[in-house]
């Protein structure tokens, strides 16, 4: 029984009609769960909705949780234990918290609540093959893009050193120059900072070249990959 729930809440295999009739459901259900965010207001309609649909999501993740032994393939305690600090699960449980949390510490507590059911639109990863080939790409890619972001951190380090010290002037402290590589690198270039001697304008030219290379990297390295898992996922086929 419970190794049944457990095919028919994870992704549906292309046979099993009852698990993908479950992923359209819960696709549905995070689809309302939304709606209320889009709006300042909430009204009577959008309290029910919102507890209603919340209560779906505690039936889910409950679900998900005595079926744990299956989704880490060890039948044992240990996988129950570690099912809640899953990165999905916390995602559930976060977007689950503010609906039973009461509002009462101003507007900037409810707009962290807000915060918390947003990320309920993380969940489309757990019902979506496409997102799911994703995942598995950053996985398999990991050591390859934890690489790219040693990389990135090194270049962020290294540029803003420079230019602190080739231009302190234009920086009030080095938090400022390593923001400006921060946006340098992503080619965002906001010119809030900028450096203003010529030596300054140079390093800035060679860290603009090398944060449009080491930004692409990460892009190559997810899109051989997809494209890799997609050839795999049309021969299984």
């Amino acid at each position: 029984m419970r190794k049944r729930i457990y095919e028919i809440i994870n992704l549906a295999a292309e046979d099993d009609t009852a698990s993908a009739i479950y992923d359209k459901f819960m696709i549905a259900v995070i689809i309302i769960s939304i709606i209320p965010l889009l709006f300042k207001s909430t009204n009577a309609v959008f309290q029910i909705t919102d507890k209603v649909t919340a209560i779906i999501f505690i039936a889910d993740y409950m679900l998900r949780l005595i079926t744990a032994d299956y989704k880490y393939k060890k039948h044992s305690i240990s996988s129950f234990i570690r099912y809640p600090f899953g990165a999905f699960a916390i995602i559930d449980v976060l977007s689950i918290l503010p609906t039973f949390l009461p509002v009462n510490a101003g507007l900037k507590l409810f707009r962290i609540l807000r915060l918390g059911k947003a990320l309920r639109t993380l969940k489309f990863l757990r019902y979506s093959k496409t997102f799911n080939i994703i995942i598995n790409v950053i996985n398999k890619q990991r050591y390859s893009l934890m690489a790219v972001c040693y990389l990135s951190f090194g270049y962020v380090f290294l540029s803003a050193l420079v230019m602190y010290s080739v231009e302190p002037e234009s920086f009030d402290s080095f938090f400022y120059a390593i923001y400006w590589a921060v946006v340098t690198l992503t080619t965002v270039g906001y010119g809030d900072i900028y450096p203003v001697s010529i030596t300054g304008r140079i390093v800035s030219m060679i860290s603009s070249f090398a944060g449009i290379a080491i930004v692409a990297l990460p892009t190559g390295i997810i899109t051989a990959g997809f494209m890799t898992e997609l050839t795999k996922d049309q021969d299984n086929k």
